[in-house]
């Protein structure tokens, strides 16, 4: 069984909003994707790392699609994420893309940085 990255509703909202407001950019253009990528850093040891790109997904790129949103994810980075759902909160604790990581074995407070 192919293990999924899924978005939240609120996530595919709040991705669509700063999706439009770039589009103006050269850099994210209306064919632009959201790039989700683990890099090395942060309090944890590991952060997460989130940007739009025009490029065409790799063959080694896992696509993740909701309500017309596509999620791209490297192959080594899809490894940390797997299972992952991506929210994002606009509450009284604070605004932002919430990763929701059931391999994240410890998180720091800031929610974007973890360790496995």
């Amino acid at each position: 069984m192919l293990q999924m990255i899924t978005l939240t509703g609120k996530a595919v909202s709040e991705i669509r909003r700063l999706h439009a407001s770039k589009t103006a950019e050269p850099t994210a253009g209306e064919g632009a994707h959201l790039r989700v990528q683990v890099v090395g850093g942060g309090c944890s040891g590991m952060s997460y790392k989130l940007g739009f790109e025009n490029a065409t997904p790799t063959n080694t790129d896992k696509v993740f699609e909701k309500d017309g949103v596509k999620l791209i994810i490297d192959s080594k980075s899809f490894l940390y994420l797997t299972g992952t759902e991506l929210d994002f909160s606009d509450g009284l604790n604070g605004k932002g893309f919430v990763f929701n990581n059931p391999n994240a074995k410890r998180t720091c407070g800031c929610g974007s940085s973890f360790s496995t």
